[in-house]
């Protein structure tokens, strides 16, 4: 048995994935599989660093120490070949804010800012909101997979300022190949782009794929987001990074940081920082098997219970785009049906552009029995 078939119960812990069920969705005996964090425990080790810094009886302003920028390193260098010595840094309370940072240092007001859609809400939100121009780029769906259109992504780049790349891609699961992010690393340096990588789940790859960093093909263009948010089930520590080998770019983001006071960050997410990146490489190694099980599961299963749905590949992260258009339901139905019929919790497709409606997306990071729990209760679709 492994650690990650444990169940947790997070109900009444003020978590928003459980606890937050009966205002979104009407009913709190649904199986949520929507919001994109783990029902997974921490690693020992960052439990143990926590509860180390929690025996401090004192909890003033933070210094961020060498060690906070090491782990990153030696982690980045280890797992992705990717060496940040001499990259500056800026540190956040979420890879949202940083975004956000980011668009208002970087651009100015009616600037266009280009995004690869279906995509994560914020990256709409983000650019809409603070007065500037949403330029989408839509991925074609070819034969189940998403491609880029090359030759709108050339045209909205030569009209655009800042371009926000997912990858791995936030929801269709592509983990981009060194020829794509080459290609458009060339266009975006041809137009002067600036570029924002999320690399928030670089390491939810698997097997036949690998992540590289857009940084290391477009390195003066290019600040990347950081986080073990995702790799290490730290969403509430509130701890994320921008990196650029460009000081520049991050001066800019920094002096605005600052203005702003989102800078200090908190004693709990700088040590739980440290000792996921510096100590839970097993544990992490484990995990990635687990979700490439709990993956494997998914793709061979779902197509037995519903066999009109097609799942996009999943190369990386632990979520999966799922396409249920087939059906000929309008979204709400599809969302009651899931609902109500099956009392299961997904991520409306159009949630992530409009390109996405038909689509709904589906959580695997929970301990196998409830996805296969999950599974039996699409039976009633």
């Amino acid at each position: 048995m492994s650690r990650f078939d444990t169940l947790i119960n997070r109900r009444g812990t003020g978590c928003y994935k459980y606890d937050a069920l009966p205002m979104m969705y009407g009913r709190d005996d649904l199986i949520p599989l929507w919001v994109a964090d783990m029902d997974f425990a921490v690693s020992d080790q960052v439990k143990a660093a926590i509860a180390k810094r929690a025996e401090h009886p004192l909890y003033g302003y933070n210094l961020r120490l060498p060690a906070f920028e090491e782990v990153l390193v030696n982690w980045l260098a280890k797992r992705h070949g990717w060496h940040t010595e001499s990259h500056a840094q800026a540190v956040f309370p979420s890879l949202m804010t940083a975004l956000a940072v980011s668009i208002l240092s970087l651009t100015k007001a009616g600037d266009n800012i280009m995004i690869q859609t279906p995509v994560y809400p914020p990256f709409h939100s983000l650019v809409t909101n603070h007065g500037r121009n949403l330029l989408r780029n839509p991925l074609l769906y070819q034969d189940g997979v998403w491609n880029i259109d090359w030759p709108d992504f050339e045209r909205k780049a030569a009209q655009s300022r800042l371009f926000i790349l997912c990858n791995p891609h936030n929801p269709v699961g592509r983990v981009f190949r060194a020829d794509e992010l080459r290609r458009m690393a060339e266009i975006c340096t041809k137009h002067g782009v600036i570029i924002f990588s999320d690399d928030i789940h670089s390491d939810l790859v698997y097997p036949g794929h690998r992540h590289i960093p857009m940084a290391t093909l477009a390195e003066e263009l290019t600040i990347t987001g950081i986080s073990p948010a995702k790799s290490f089930n730290l969403a509430g520590m509130g701890t994320a990074v921008i990196l650029s080998k460009n000081q520049d770019l991050i001066a800019r983001c920094q002096e605005l940081n600052k203005d702003l006071h989102t800078f200090m960050g908190n004693c709990f997410g700088i040590s739980a920082w440290q000792a996921a990146y510096g100590e839970s490489e097993e544990w992490f190694d484990e995990l990635l098997r687990y979700l490439k099980g709990n993956r494997d599961c998914l793709l061979s299963e779902l197509p037995m219970v519903l066999p009109e749905t097609r799942i996009s590949p999943i190369e990386g992260t632990f979520l999966a785009w799922l396409d249920f258009r087939a059906y000929g339901l309008s979204e709400a139905e599809l969302i009651h049906k899931l609902r109500d019929d099956c009392r299961l919790a997904l991520n409306a497709g159009s949630a992530f552009g409009s390109d996405g409606e038909g689509f709904m997306r589906l959580n695997f990071a929970c301990p196998r029995s409830v996805l296969v729990e999950a599974l039996q209760r699409l039976r009633a679709f």
